[in-house]
């Protein structure tokens, strides 16, 4: 079964955070637990390059906005390699394939009279590239998303009619409780509809926001970045030509398209919770199956800002945790859709508590007792109680991870690797060697192996790198077996071989 599955395009207005990598993280446990199954997965991620924002940001380096959104972009592809993001694909808004998408919607969508010509007077957010109605504005005149200034803002241009979708967006919310998720959230989004909607502003005076692509039919104007920045999960899947009607043709499209989850941040949830599935609807698309907003972090207690000095970059973290035990805690933190707090002292108790002095220690022992026993080469011998227990409890794990459910999906893993060591320690192998019960020593030896070899299996979405070095580490398991047909294979599994020369613990306490 095909599965798409997008991040947000994250606006390159600065450098990424740690919520950044949160997101991502997230989107690549998904993809990677489905490929686990079998599916094929189409993953998208990417940056969102164009408006006021960037074009300030980009004036304050002294710096053309191409080439300041270029070093951007490349920080975060630097970034999602660091952290083992295995994405498909990388868009980037100021891309040509991208452009051209837009344009050719904007023209279809005027056609067709879901775009008009109007003007539009409310108060405007320029970091968060939005106009806010009087009644939502914080504080008297801040932001609600933000908190900064709003200023007073008159607008002529190009509107979508985003009012007419109005009775399908709700009717939409009724009939798929599932695509606002998680529920705790959706409530925002189905009154802000509820309470009336207005038809949205999408293009920009030049003389006012010149970085953007140009309204194809009036080129006085720039198309407003969120009409712009949202087709990208479309664009990405219509190759490097062609407008709107190449696009429905293009077989990526047609294997991957709707969407099976864009994950986002809370904060633009509403963009994508209304206005794209109103943008969808008048293309005549199919919608995507959920939109699925995430919690925020803060730090140590504290809002994370740089003025505080407590902004999380994940290079920084990345420079004393491997990325295994980044991604390891951010999951383990906090249940995915839920605010957290970002702390060093608790990850580096994840680190050396439970990854270091449990999983890895786990995987050492066992790989020390097979070379001090059996010279690193056990037999299958016995019924492997432990192993059918260990997939019994494992059961579980890939509907956890299909609906995204990480937090459980990692109690139930770290509860079968200590019902491994506790099940070590209630045969104690060292006594059944002193006694010269070799033959069911091996057996349990091997059954204890298999046991980890397939909880390491599930566990790789969160840990890829420990997961590869684990089973580098043994010589004659088939690294090529389907991995939706690994259990089946591991049923059949002989004997297990260990490579002397590339033993070494998967994590090591920290200092």
């Amino acid at each position: 079964m095909p599965y798409y599955i997008t991040t947000p395009l994250y606006y390159v207005n600065d450098l990424p955070h740690i919520g950044h990598a949160y997101t991502t993280i997230a989107a690549d446990i998904w993809a990677r637990a489905r490929r686990l199954h079998g599916d094929k997965v189409f993953f998208l991620t990417g940056t969102d390059e164009h408006g006021g924002k960037i074009a300030q940001a980009a004036r304050s380096k002294s710096m053309e906005p191409q080439l300041y959104t270029d070093s951007i972009a490349q920080a975060f592809r630097d970034l999602w390699g660091d952290l083992s993001i295995s994405h498909d694909d990388f868009i980037r808004t100021t891309e040509a394939r991208h452009e051209r998408i837009v344009q050719s919607v904007y023209l279809k969508l005027k056609a067709q009279g879901d775009i008009v010509a109007s003007s539009y007077e409310d108060w405007y957010c320029t970091p968060c590239e939005t106009f806010i109605a009087f009644d939502e504005l914080a504080g008297g005149k801040l932001c609600p998303t933000c908190a900064r200034p709003v200023e007073k803002l008159k607008e002529e241009g190009y509107f979508f009619k985003l009012s007419k979708y109005q009775d399908r967006l709700q009717k939409l919310y009724q009939d798929n409780a599932d695509f606002l998720s998680p529920k705790s959230r959706a409530k925002e989004v189905t009154n802000f509809v509820d309470s009336g909607l207005k038809d949205l502003s999408i293009t920009r005076n030049k003389a006012r926001i010149a970085w953007g692509i140009t309204v194809p039919d009036d080129p006085k104007y720039t198309i407003y970045v969120w009409f712009d920045a949202l087709l990208n999960y479309i664009s990405a899947l219509g190759g490097s030509t062609g407008d709107f009607d190449a696009l429905l043709k293009s077989g990526k499209f047609q294997e991957f398209w709707p969407a099976s989850v864009h994950l986002v941040g809370k904060e633009i949830f509403r963009f994508h919770g209304v206005t794209w599935p109103a943008m969808l609807m008048a293309l005549g698309l199919p919608l995507p199956k959920k939109v699925f907003a995430h919690g925020w972090w803060t730090v140590e207690g504290e809002k994370m800002s740089k003025s505080k000095g407590n902004f999380v970059d994940p290079k920084d973290v990345l420079k004393t945790y491997p990325a295994d035990s980044l991604r390891y805690y951010l999951f383990r933190e906090m249940p995915l859709g839920s605010d957290g707090d970002f702390s060093v002292a608790r990850l580096k108790a994840k680190h050396d508590q439970e990854l270091a002095s449990v999983f890895s220690n786990l995987h050492w022992r066992l790989a020390t007792m097979m070379e001090k026993y059996f010279k690193g080469r056990v037999l299958k011998k016995g019924d492997l109680a432990n192993f059918n227990k260990t997939a019994e409890d494992l059961a579980s794990l890939d509907k956890l991870y299909l609906d995204m459910d990480f937090y459980r999906a990692l109690e139930v893993i770290y509860k079968c690797f200590s019902n491994l060591n506790i099940d070590i320690d209630q045969n104690a192998p060292w006594r059944l060697a002193s006694s010269g019960e070799n033959e069911k020593l091996e057996g349990l030896l091997f059954d204890w192996f298999l046991s980890l070899s397939y909880l390491t299996h599930w566990f790789s979405p969160f840990c890829p790198n420990a997961a590869k070095q684990f089973f580098d580490q043994i010589s004659d398991f088939d690294h090529d077996v389907k991995p939706e047909k690994f259990l089946d294979y591991l049923r059949q599994v002989q004997s297990i071989v260990l490579l002397r020369e590339k033993q070494k613990p998967l994590f090591m306490r920290l200092k």
